[in-house]
């Protein structure tokens, strides 16, 4: 994303240090939060500013994304009983009564992911859920009574959150009934940190025929349409703004979040090569 920042305000500085004549006006909004679940657009977004199209920067490979998968941030917490390991018989380990509900949640991502949006086949799953952290216990030589797992739940194009939530929680649920410990003891299901929704941009509007024939102009890579497998504000800006928003940019998402982050230098410049010219396009000229 710090690549498509740069591509986005090198084509805003060529477009301003040559005084284009554009007839309409062009915004460059940058905004914190998008990991959070868009804090940043959602107060862009409430003090006014709205635009007749937008096109988020996101890593898509200079692919063009008019849609999006959520993702909802959840935390589980399985309850046990403590005792000293030596003893371990006479205890409850939070650890293994885990187990269960992990297995569950495989089982449950398998299903949701049988059916797919005609935007997102080419995902193996466009709705993964993951466990991200877990913690347990205090100490070597005891039973842990606590485990706190946190973990991220995809939602999918169309989907309500409250409906997806209730997948989890149920899930969840039904394996607590299946072990009679957590019969008694259920784990119990937290949901904070980032909450996206789904969002999409009508298939037909003009964007999304710019930015083909714009990305057309300035690179040869042949351009596919899908939806990302991963939340972002293009579900605020298009439902709560009311704009017509796609994701175009440089890097691949595989990428984010990992050690060997990186972009290409000719995708770099031929999205901000691309962007100066969707700019030119959509606003016209004076």
């Amino acid at each position: 994303m710090k690549a498509g920042l740069v591509a986005s305000l090198w084509a805003v500085r060529g477009i301003t240090e040559l005084k284009v004549p554009l007839s309409g006006d062009l915004v460059l909004a940058t905004v914190v939060g998008e990991e959070d679940g868009g804090l940043g657009t959602y107060a862009l977004l409430r003090r006014g500013w709205r635009a007749e199209a937008c096109v988020i920067p996101e890593p898509t490979s200079l692919d063009i994304a008019p849609a999006s998968a959520g993702a909802l941030t959840f935390r589980i917490t399985v309850p046990g009983a403590a005792t000293h390991a030596s003893r371990r018989l006479t205890g409850v380990s939070a650890i293994e009564k885990f187990i269960p509900i992990f297995s569950a949640l495989r089982r449950l991502e398998k299903k949701r992911n049988a059916t797919k949006h005609s935007l997102a086949t080419r995902w193996e799953l466009p709705i993964p859920i993951e466990i991200g952290k877990i913690a347990a216990g205090d100490w070597a030589s005891s039973v842990p009574d606590t485990l706190m797992a946190e973990g991220r739940m995809g939602v999918a194009i169309g989907e309500s959150i409250p409906t997806a939530r209730r997948a989890l929680e149920e899930a969840v649920g039904a394996a607590c009934q299946d072990d009679g410990w957590l019969r008694v003891h259920p784990a119990t299901v937290e949901w904070w940190g980032g909450q996206f929704a789904s969002g999409i941009t009508d298939l037909d509007s003009s964007i999304i025929s710019t930015v083909q024939r714009c990305h057309a102009e300035v690179s040869r890579s042949p351009q596919t349409m899908w939806a990302t497998p991963y939340g972002s504000d293009l579900r605020l800006m298009q439902g709560l703004g009311s704009v017509p928003t796609v994701h175009y940019g440089p890097g691949d998402s595989e990428l984010a979040h990992g050690p060997r982050e990186c972009v290409s230098i000719d995708e770099l410049l031929s999205a901000t090569r691309a962007l100066a010219l969707i700019a030119i396009d959509h606003c016209g000229l004076t």
